[in-house]
């Protein structure tokens, strides 16, 4: 479930909002004013139990939401925000986006529009955080990979990738140990599931096992008309 951490001093429209993110399946902690807001942050931040996004209504007793925004990035620097405000004045909007908010909205809206706004900067913040990770060297059983260069290492020995490759590898390592279904590979991998790019996989297949067959903890194991699995042992 998506933890949110929602700072909005009207009482009445911070009800509302509350339960109908709930409503969506969010789950969500409502801070009353900017000061209250970040102590709760810190103090869930201190629990290692760290909210996914922030909504702040920008006009707050106590701590306005531009402030408090910059103590949250001072604490976590990565947590997307969204600010929420009553007027539509370009230089809050500009000083909003300077401190790094994801989004931006006026009131009044419709709260439909308030969940299609998170879920589309949870999805760009999970593309980014999956494409960081996925430029890092990374140790596979006895294997190190090096997406960034193309390379998959075993003692001495160094093998050269392709870029499909590489992806494959990411891909199977991200769902280390899980069955993942032959069309999803081909949609994430070769953007078609036609029989030809079918065949192409099979290939790509083979070399990657004779890639890892050095180490004996690491298999590529196929189930017949469904998909494989990347095994870890």
């Amino acid at each position: 479930m998506i933890n949110i951490l929602l700072a909005e001093d009207d009482f009445d429209f911070g009800s509302i909002l509350k339960q109908y993110l709930e409503i969506h399946q969010f789950e969500v902690e409502w801070a009353k004013d900017g000061e209250e807001a970040l102590q709760i942050f810190s103090q869930r931040q201190s629990q290692g139990s760290n909210f996914d996004i922030c909504v702040f209504d920008i006009m707050m007793p106590k701590l306005d939401g531009f402030s408090l925004a910059e103590k949250v990035i001072e604490i976590s620097p990565e947590i997307p925000f969204l600010f929420l405000t009553a007027k539509n004045m370009k230089e809050d909007k500009i000083k909003g986006l300077k401190l790094g908010a994801d989004d931006y909205i006026v009131k009044p809206f419709e709260a439909d529009l308030l969940v299609l706004r998170l879920q589309n900067i949870l999805k760009r913040a999970k593309r980014q955080s999956t494409t960081k990770a996925h430029s890092e060297i990374t140790r596979i059983g006895a294997y190190v990979f090096d997406p960034k260069n193309f390379a998959l290492t075993i003692g001495e020995h160094k093998q050269k990738l392709t870029e499909k490759e590489t992806q494959l590898i990411q891909h199977f390592y991200t769902h280390k140990n899980q069955m993942i279904k032959r069309e999803e590979l081909l949609r994430d991998i070769w953007k078609n599931d036609d029989f030809f790019s079918g065949r192409s996989m099979d290939v790509f297949i083979s070399r990657l096992r004779k890639y890892f067959k050095k180490d004996p903890n690491i298999a590529i194991v196929s189930t017949r008309g469904i998909g494989l699995t990347f095994q870890i042992n």
